[in-house]
């Protein structure tokens, strides 16, 4: 189990220990912030079991884009929108469309952005199987679930970062010779 008191809170966040009551909703409410902030600033937190002392990450940021598949993104320093655009193999435009309330010219460290789905259809060829890429995925991780090297999946998949996975993208998984 993932020890969550030795975690250093990341940047636009501020930790918080649980106390007796606390729940996501009463803690979105108090800090004005959302459920699914709280969820993408403590991925290792189980938000039905939240544990007396546990330590949590509260997003400072009051408002975050809404984000059907979860792909939050915290700005660092150096960021810029087009070089998060080039490593998620998005269009800058569906990102600036993605996070309407942020400046593209003036990103704030810390501050959370939504890393839309790229969508363009998926054809996988012969012998191959098409997957959905799920929470915690790497290509390490369905490489060994398929029991094929990470090296045959990146061949599979060539416009894939396999650095920048997203929940929901489709990958073609070669089948097992």
């Amino acid at each position: 189990m993932y020890n969550t008191n030795t975690i250093q809170c990341p940047p636009g966040t501020m930790p918080y220990i649980i106390r007796v009551g606390d729940t996501y909703y009463n803690l979105a409410q108090r800090y004005n912030t959302s459920i699914p902030a709280l969820i993408s600033a403590n991925p290792f937190v189980n938000p039905n079991l939240l544990m007396i002392g546990q330590r949590i990450c509260i997003p400072r940021q009051p408002i975050y884009p809404a984000c059907p598949e979860g792909n939050y993104y915290t700005i660092k320093q150096g960021d810029t929108l087009s070089a998060i655009a080039l490593f998620y193999n998005v269009s800058l435009d569906d990102l600036i469309e993605a996070n309407p309330a942020i400046d593209p010219d003036r990103l704030s460290i810390g501050q959370i952005i939504c890393i839309p789905l790229a969508t363009p259809p998926v054809q996988c060829p012969p012998n191959t199987t098409q997957y959905t890429v799920e929470s915690g995925d790497t290509f390490y991780r369905i490489a060994s679930r398929y029991s094929i090297t990470v090296e045959r999946l990146a061949e599979a998949n060539p416009r894939i970062n396999p650095y920048g996975l997203l929940v929901g993208q489709k990958l073609c998984i070669p089948k097992v010779e």
